[in-house]
């Protein structure tokens, strides 16, 4: 690889593996580093759709997903009170792929992060960067943990509140309260459900999409002025307020809901940086760059096509500065469209 042999992956969350994954196989050395000792990955199920899967193919690990996840092909439209509309076609976009999909948030952490690791990636916890200093030929980078390194590169893929963003633009935009909250709701797969199923016309949007053989979640998009917080025993009472007026398979699920419920609750957040979303030898990626909301469930898959592209284009050489360059030509546009 011209002038890039060593790089420094900033979070082990689903671009940064992505984007681990895809240099190591171009033969570059990646040190990835995360903040959290224990490498937890937090929430219920995604969805996935047919561009993320796709991803997943080129990143090599479409077959263990397929494998551990649920997919079909389109998705139903039902009314407030659960009666099919109608029945939306999601085309397959290549051999093996199917039109969507769901997983489970862990599921699908434990598959990149065993690829990270058998890829060769060295794989440092509880680690954050300190300092960046660039230089002529390469990147000085000083870690918490007081150990210090030189790189040809630096990939910030700590997530929307990242600390690499903080550091190398600090005058970008915070990220911000987008007026939303997403409630996910993990239960039993009900055999009716075979593929997503999208609730519209009441005053939250509702979904049901399967994840595994054995288990789907339900999501609830709400509209709200002010972020609000509940106790985590009163989650289920919310949820099931916000339910009220829906019939069919979502009235038998409310009726369920419980203080044991496995209930996921967040504000959601977005930040979109202007391009270049470089600086120097440090390239932002992911929720870094383009923290968006759940509707078009393309959070995950523009993560990994990020990692897949800037693979290739550190690749094509010959400067670290002209790889970022073709990166932000092929990736602005598209993550922008969708945040």
């Amino acid at each position: 690889m011209a002038g890039v042999n060593k790089v420094l992956v900033v979070g082990g969350g689903i671009a940064g593996m992505s984007a681990a994954i895809s240099l190591r196989k171009v033969g570059v050395e990646v040190d990835l580093i995360d903040a959290d000792p224990q490498w937890r990955v937090y929430g219920a199920g995604i969805t996935i759709t047919g561009p993320t899967l796709r991803a997943f193919q080129h990143l090599g690990v479409l077959d263990d997903v397929l494998d551990v996840g649920a997919t079909a092909d389109g998705l139903k439209v039902c009314s407030v009170s659960g009666q099919m509309l109608s029945e939306i076609v999601t085309p397959r976009l290549g051999p093996g792929i199917p039109g969507a999909g769901g997983i489970l948030r862990p599921a699908l952490h434990r598959i990149l992060s065993s690829r990270t690791q058998d890829s060769g990636v060295s794989v440092r916890l509880g680690v954050s960067v300190n300092h960046l200093l660039d230089g002529v030929n390469d990147i000085a980078v000083r870690f918490t943990d007081g150990r210090s390194d030189r790189y040809d590169a630096v990939i910030g893929a700590d997530g929307v509140f990242s600390t690499v963003r903080a550091q190398v633009f600090p005058d970008a935009p915070k990220p911000a309260f987008t007026g939303q909250a997403c409630w996910r709701l993990m239960m039993p797969r009900l055999p009716s459900v075979d593929k997503r199923h999208f609730f519209l016309g009441g005053s939250v949007k509702i979904g049901l999409n399967p994840v595994s053989p054995t288990e789907m979640y339900m999501f609830l998009l709400q509209g709200m002025t002010e972020r609000q917080r509940f106790p985590d025993d009163m989650l289920h009472v919310e949820l099931a307020r916000l339910m009220a007026g829906y019939g069919g398979i979502l009235a038998d699920v409310r009726d369920q809901l419980s203080p044991d419920s496995r209930i996921v609750y967040r504000p959601l957040e977005a930040v979109l940086l202007k391009d270049p979303w470089y600086r120097g030898r440090t390239l932002l990626i992911g929720d870094a760059a383009h923290a968006t909301t759940p509707q078009l469930a393309s959070g995950a898959g523009l993560a990994v096509e990020d990692g897949l592209v800037i693979a290739e284009e550190l690749g094509r050489g010959p400067t670290v500065q002209a790889a970022f360059e073709r990166f932000m030509n092929r990736r602005y546009e598209r993550c922008r469209m969708v945040v």
